[in-house]
């Protein structure tokens, strides 16, 4: 008689949590922050509410978790294997331009904006997500700027002594406040004059 093969508890682990992930983007996308429940994520995974809280404190730890796995997932159907770099092809403008341009459709997008609109919101009142967000998602993207420009300050493209992390809140700035007030469209062409203004400040006369 063949032996009966064990029940792989990993990978049935690793299901569920996917599933809890996809659950929560899910939801958030159909019913909003305010009316996501941790109840409505298991039911949606088919999954017990205990199993989200043994790995979850809150709707929001898994919201955020849920939002980094998207990126995650985005990258590799991008093709990129390899971490994310702004471009350096040796024309700052262009380059920031690009990458700007890029941070405009994400924002624009439902899948990203809606996640990450109720993450920024929570952060304002909850300190851990907001310590969270930052570190996990927002400070690797922002050290991606700082990279680029130090190498275009190492060029002779920067004016010496500019603080790269001054610059590229110049750049991202006004990029996030339009965003988030959503009175005004947020297209390429303000991402674009966006970098020509703050060029004008940062590159040698």
């Amino acid at each position: 008689m063949a032996e009966k093969t064990a029940p792989d508890a990993t990978r049935r682990s690793e299901r569920s949590h996917r599933a809890i992930l996809d659950a929560a983007l899910e939801l958030i996308g159909e019913v909003g922050y305010p009316r996501l429940t941790i109840e409505a994520i298991a039911a949606r995974a088919r999954v017990g509410k205990q199993t989200i809280y043994r790995w979850w404190p809150s709707k929001a730890a898994v919201l955020l978790d849920a939002f980094v796995a998207l990126g995650e997932r985005a990258a590799r159907e991008a093709g990129g294997e390899e971490p994310y770099e702004i471009p350096d092809t040796g024309d700052l403008e262009a380059d920031l331009k690009t990458v700007l341009r890029a941070t405009v459709d994400e924002l624009n997008s439902p899948e990203f904006a809606i996640p990450s609109r109720a993450l920024a919101a929570e952060g304002l009142i909850n300190a851990e997500v907001s310590a969270e967000f930052v570190s996990r998602i927002l400070e690797p993207q922002l050290q991606l700027y700082v990279k680029r420009l130090r190498a275009a300050q190492d060029a002779g493209q920067v004016v010496p002594g500019t603080d790269p992390r001054i610059a590229l809140e110049l750049l991202v700035g006004p990029i996030a406040h339009r965003w988030l007030m959503r009175t005004l469209p947020l297209t390429h062409e303000y991402a674009d004059a966006v970098v020509e203004l703050t060029l004008r400040g940062i590159t040698p006369r």
